[in-house]
């Protein structure tokens, strides 16, 4: 949530962090603003809500040329999206403003601290929490002139940096934040505590974001800021301090991310884009982890031995929305194939519970980003108990990432569009994945892992396949586009598919939709059927398909119409239901795969008829790195 960049060096501050902002956007679109120096030292500062377009507008003109400068773009926790709740906040009690902050977190003790700063005589001009951030970092640069400059660095032990330095100190939640100061034209300050910061390093110069898409063209080297640690960066120098270590040395890594990777490649939307490159990023989830020769899947990052994972006797799925989603579907893989007992927990509730967990349990957390606050305090709450953690993620660096024991990453490259659909799929692969290393450690046959491993292997172009229903599921979003409320049905391992189509249409058109297992449609939703509301059924062939007939039928009995997400040639289907999407045959144990894909373009055809933003839809973010 919210977006941050920052830019300190020799070109127009101004045009890279809109830029930069405009890549951001999805982490947040209620406001955004920017804060610039100009070369008299003097802060200029202005702020829009809605979306980007209005700021760019405010500033095309007349903005000050300056080298540098901060930017956010904000998903509202505290106070309505604003004006005056916009970042960057000012700081300062006397003449006019003496720095500005721009935040992504929350603070939780944001109300004591007001309450003392008002005291100090310090007027808020906003209803956010972050404000007090740089109201504070002003008070504690005021004591921290008065004491007098250190002597031990020319630059970390500045009165601008301690100032900063004192603040953190005193704020409980989470933050990333940047701080530029009146009358400093070469510093710019960076601080994190559970919400994310990279920063792209350059040839004279220096860039900040909350992710590394802002970079892509304009740096080939970041570091990746930790928890605890502030970044002080001139035009020229990088230093790290760490709270308790003091200064220390940033770890550099090359910048994977290409401008190519965050383009629209002429597609109207990230989703749609994202939906096509299915192929690829299920190519990628699997690229070097399939042994043909060992009849198994191959992790590089578990950094648990076989012997070790030969020992665990339960494993707990957990995450939060579309991962909970692909954790269900992990809890089919793992339970068939491996014979372990798997436990799905949303994130948000694992930490509260307290559940009885035995020894010999093993988590995996799964998220996109590897930011998802509910699923950060899972893991280190199941950490605190002595557990081994693992992460199934996208970024690299990510706090999860770091902080787990381990991890599978998915290699899907950057994920824009809000409503997560490659994500989805290539969690679901690695799941399966999982499935045929714990059951090769186990009880599964050399054959049958040959077997399994053939089925993964032609996934990529099933799914190519599979995209060829964008026709149909346009047409079928044409008829459907008005309906008020959707029910998606499935079985076994097609119900988690179920509840993600459901939560796709919900996340983008705006319509009521519900997923059930579609046995328990039975008891109360079958209520809700009638002419006007569309049923989608995922019932290609398999053992449960006998059943699903029998539910779509009680459907039709009561006029209710039918979508059938079905296989290649299935007539019984074809003369039941209403519209028919088709599928290629693959193995039960991969059709959420396949499945997924009609139910991604039915999405995305409804919310754009509907006149939806699709990328970016109402008071969603992608990265939710508030609790």
């Amino acid at each position: 949530m919210c977006g941050i960049v920052g830019y300190v060096g020799f070109r127009r501050a101004s045009d890279l962090i809109v830029e930069g902002l405009r890549r951001l956007e999805y982490r947040g679109y209620d406001s955004s603003g920017l804060a610039v120096l100009d070369h008299g030292s003097e802060i200029h500062s202005r702020k829009a809500a809605g979306r980007l377009m209005r700021l760019e507008e405010i500033v095309q003109d007349d903005f000050p040329d300056a080298s540098i400068g901060i930017g956010h773009t904000r998903w509202a926790t505290h106070g309505a999206p604003t004006d005056g709740n916009a970042h960057p906040h000012l700081g300062g009690s006397g003449d006019g403003p003496t720095l500005a902050v721009v935040h992504n977190g929350v603070i939780e003790n944001f109300r004591d601290l007001k309450a003392q700063l008002e005291s100090e005589g310090y007027v808020f001009q906003s209803d956010t929490d972050s404000e007090v951030i740089a109201h504070l970092i002003d008070s504690c640069l005021t004591r921290a002139m008065k004491t007098g400059p250190r002597v031990a660095d020319e630059i970390v032990d500045t009165p601008w940096v301690v100032a900063v330095r004192d603040a953190v100190a005193q704020l409980r939640g989470t933050y990333g934040l940047l701080v530029l100061f009146k009358g400093q034209t070469d510093l710019l300050v960076a601080a994190r505590l559970g919400s994310p910061l990279v920063i792209g390093v350059g040839d004279g110069e220096h860039f900040v974001a909350s992710d590394s898409s802002p970079l892509a063209g304009h740096a080939d080297r970041i570091v990746y800021l930790s928890d605890h640690e502030l970044a002080v960066m001139t035009h020229h120098s990088l230093r790290v301090i760490h709270r308790d270590a003091g200064r220390i040395e940033p770890a550099v890594q090359p910048l994977e991310v290409s401008t190519a990777d965050i383009g629209l490649a002429g597609y109207p939307h990230y989703m749609l884009k994202e939906i096509h490159e299915q192929p690829e990023t299920i190519r990628a989830a699997m690229r070097g982890r399939l042994s043909t020769d060992e009849a198994t899947a191959v992790f590089g990052g578990l950094n648990l031995t076989p012997r070790q994972l030969q020992q665990i006797n339960r494993i707990v799925l957990t995450g939060c929305g579309t991962s909970w989603h692909a954790a269900l579907v992990g809890e089919y893989l793992i339970e068939q194939f491996s014979r372990l007992p798997v436990e799905v927990e949303y994130a948000s509730e694992l930490r509260y519970r307290n559940p009885p967990i035995d020894d010999g349990t093993l988590l995996f957390a799964i998220t996109q980003s590897g930011e998802t606050a509910d699923t950060l305090a899972a893991l280190r709450e199941m950490k605190r108990k002595g557990h081994p953690t693992l992460a199934i993620c996208n970024v690299v660096g990510s706090s999860i990432a770091n902080e787990a024991d381990g991890g599978i990453y998915l290699h899907a490259g950057p994920e824009i569009g809000v409503a997560s659909t490659k994500a989805f799929t290539s969690q679901c692969v690695v799941l399966a994945l999982l499935g045929l290393y714990f059951g090769r450690l186990r009880h599964m046959s050399y054959e049958d892992g040959l077997e399994f491993i053939e089925g993964l292997s032609a996934l990529p172009d099933l799914i190519e396949k599979a995209l060829q229903t964008d026709t149909a599921a346009r047409t079928i979003a044409e008829r459907y586009r008005q309906a008020s409320t959707f029910l998606y049905l499935g079985r076994q391992y097609n119900f988690p598919v179920a509840l993600e189509g459901a939560l796709k249409l919900k996340e983008i058109s705006y319509i009521h939709a519900e997923g059930y297992p579609a046995a328990e449609m039975k008891h109360g939703p079958i209520a809700l059927v009638d002419p006007m509301t569309p049923s989608v059924f995922i019932i290609p062939q398999g053992k449960v398909y006998e059943k699903v007939i029998l539910n779509l039928e009680e459907i039709k009995a009561r006029k209710g119409p039918v979508i059938a997400v079905c296989s290649p040639g299935d007539e019984r289907v074809r003369d039941l239901a209403d519209e028919v999407l088709e599928i290629p045959t693959v193995p039960e144990f991969l059709q959420p795969i396949v499945s997924a894909i009609p139910l991604q373009l039915l999405a995305y055809h409804i919310a754009c008829l509907r006149g939806c933003d699709v990328d970016k839809p109402r008071n969603l973010a992608k990265s939710v790195t508030v609790e």
